[in-house]
């Protein structure tokens, strides 16, 4: 990587360190309120993200979240369980006027920007690969999946990619 085709580029990012935030039962408001004091942001809403550059919040499923960049106040393991997971997630930035096109063919859920606009986050299945999508601006996504999956992930994403350019291409061609 980077990898380009067509109108897509896929390219690694690095989120900085990645801590899973899990409040307890009926902690939520609490931990949020030491979230936002602790690091400028709130504890996410599902499907959204907090935060800004260097500093994001993504949901990341029921009553949990991902912290991604800095090291988790210590005051939030007193209301939550906090777990450093740096080492067992990867990241991947797809990019470009086809970036939605290429998910089109990997996920089944509709990722268009009507629908899934800047700062939403889902969890879903990416061909057959449990992944977490956050659309970061108008054309580009960050896919975050298990690192054992990496290689499975680049593959799966680069064969979309590849296989809209081509799509394209022909259709520039014939019309």
């Amino acid at each position: 990587m980077p990898f380009e085709a067509g109108r897509a580029r896929l390219e690694a990012v690095d989120p900085g360190r990645i801590s899973v935030l899990a409040p307890y039962p009926g902690r939520v408001g609490v931990f949020s309120d030491r979230l936002q004091a602790a690091h400028g942001m709130a504890f996410p809403q599902p499907n959204r993200a907090t935060g800004k550059a260097g500093a994001r919040c993504l949901w990341a499923g029921r009553d949990q979240a991902f912290l991604m960049g800095p090291e988790p106040d210590a005051s939030l393991s007193e209301v939550g369980a906090v777990t450093d997971v740096t080492d067992g997630w990867v990241g991947v930035a797809l990019t470009g006027a086809d970036a939605e096109a290429v998910l089109a063919r990997l996920v089944p859920v509709d990722l268009s920007a009507e629908v899934f606009k800047r700062g939403h986050v889902l969890r879903a299945s990416l061909q057959n690969l449990n992944v977490l999508i956050r659309r970061s601006t108008a054309d580009a996504f960050e896919i975050f999946a298990f690192r054992s999956l990496a290689g499975t992930l680049v593959q799966d994403v680069t064969a979309a990619m590849s296989g809209v350019a081509m799509r394209r291409d022909i259709a520039d061609r014939s019309g």
